[in-house]
């Protein structure tokens, strides 16, 4: 089914439902608002309610036609800069949004949004990007990264991320029915909340990336935004050791300047900073692969190089085992996996990558497994799903 008639079909179905849609923030238009406008889309009547949203006015065209609900976060003092310190005061910014009048209630959560309160005769399904990983598997590596400078400081993030985590669990109760971004996160789901889910991968927008099937440039890019988990500076650690070949990294976030730093010194390093999507599809359909050294709980990067004909070389953990094919695959295959976050195997990666000899039709095929139509059909289904459930 194409991809309007697949909309058509949503839109039929649910047309006199009352929606309500929850998200955690609008700050950025990352991967998890690519998941909330196709959200949006499929129910064109829905309300979204957000904790803030500080979208710039020029980013936010997709969220037009909906009534756009924040919380009192949003009037809180330097919000927009530092949202995330106001992490304690989450829980309870969520649970004011009054939802009643809604038939259904949809959560977009990778952190409070599935912590919202229904009531009885409302349905609360959960589409979960990942259980919150500042409570769960992240908090170590987030308490090590602190660098807490008060006495007692570290001692009080660590109640409070415990209560967040209790707090996460509680609530993962409230859900009605549970759908995952992955196979990877539906076992967290299993692991943390004891809760089953169905899998909905992310779409990609197939249809913006042309598939390049010609010769490519001599670079090797990555793209993401620079935070740690992002393994950035692992990337670079190893392009500084192979000054034969070049790298692009685009992207923008805290961590700019010290990657910047860290690639001073090597020409054939370029850290181009935010660049628009036109010169980053451009970038990605000509490089000689996409690099990616996160470990994810999706990741939809990886699929959108590889809906332009672009291999991928990514860290087998996470997402990218259900993204990428490896070259056990033979001529389908579509990218390299490497096995530890090191430079050195991100090297060994890069011979073995240069050794082999990647179809662009097969990366192509890959990303279209992914497509908005496959998303919305099997939202459709999973909906049908939940109803007969409830």
């Amino acid at each position: 089914m194409s991809i309007n008639n697949q909309l058509t079909a949503m839109h039929d179905e649910y047309r006199t439902w009352r929606v309500a849609i929850v998200h955690d923030w609008l700050v950025v238009n990352g991967g998890a608002e690519k998941v909330l406008s196709a959200l949006l889309q499929a129910f064109p009547q829905a309300d979204l309610h957000t904790l803030v949203n500080f979208l710039p006015a020029q980013e936010a065209g997709w969220l037009e036609g909906h009534r756009v609900v924040t919380s009192c976060l949003q009037r809180m003092p330097l919000a927009k800069k530092y949202y995330r310190h106001y992490l304690p005061l989450m829980p309870y910014a969520v649970e004011q949004f009054d939802l009643r009048g809604y038939d259904l209630v949809i959560s977009s959560s990778h952190a409070v949004a599935k912590g919202v309160v229904t009531h009885s005769g409302q349905q609360h399904i959960c589409y979960c990007h990942t259980p919150m990983r500042y409570a769960w598997d992240m908090k170590e590596d987030y308490l090590e990264k602190a660098r807490f400078r008060l006495p007692l400081m570290e001692a009080y993030v660590r109640k409070t991320l415990k209560q967040l985590r209790q707090w996460d669990y509680f609530t993962s109760n409230h859900v009605d029915y549970f759908i995952a971004n992955s196979h990877n996160v539906a076992n967290r789901i299993q692991k943390y909340y004891r809760r089953d889910a169905q899998v909905l991968y992310p779409p990609v927008d197939t249809e913006q990336f042309l598939l390049n099937s010609e010769l490519r440039e001599s670079y090797y890019l990555a793209a993401s935004r620079l935070v740690p988990y992002k393994r950035l500076d692992l990337i670079i650690e190893a392009f500084q050791a192979t000054p034969h070949r070049r790298l692009i990294v685009v992207g923008d976030g805290p961590e700019f300047e010290r990657l910047k730093l860290m690639a001073r010194e090597h020409d054939h390093i370029e850290l181009l900073g935010y660049q628009p999507d036109e010169q980053l599809i451009h970038l990605m359909s000509h490089a000689q692969a996409y690099i990616f050294a996160a470990d994810e709980d999706f990741g939809i990067l990886p699929l959108e190089a590889q809906a332009c004909g672009t291999p991928v070389i990514a860290y087998g953990k996470g997402g990218a085992l259900e993204t990428v094919k490896d070259i056990s695959h033979g001529d389908s295959a579509t990218g390299v996996l490497f096995d530890k976050q090191t430079p050195e195997s991100l090297l060994a990666a890069l011979d073995v990558f240069e050794n082999h000899r990647f179809k662009a039709y097969a990366c192509r095929q890959q990303a279209e497994q992914f497509s908005y139509a496959r998303f919305w059909q099997r939202l459709q289904h999973l909906l049908g799903e939940a109803k007969s459930a409830d």
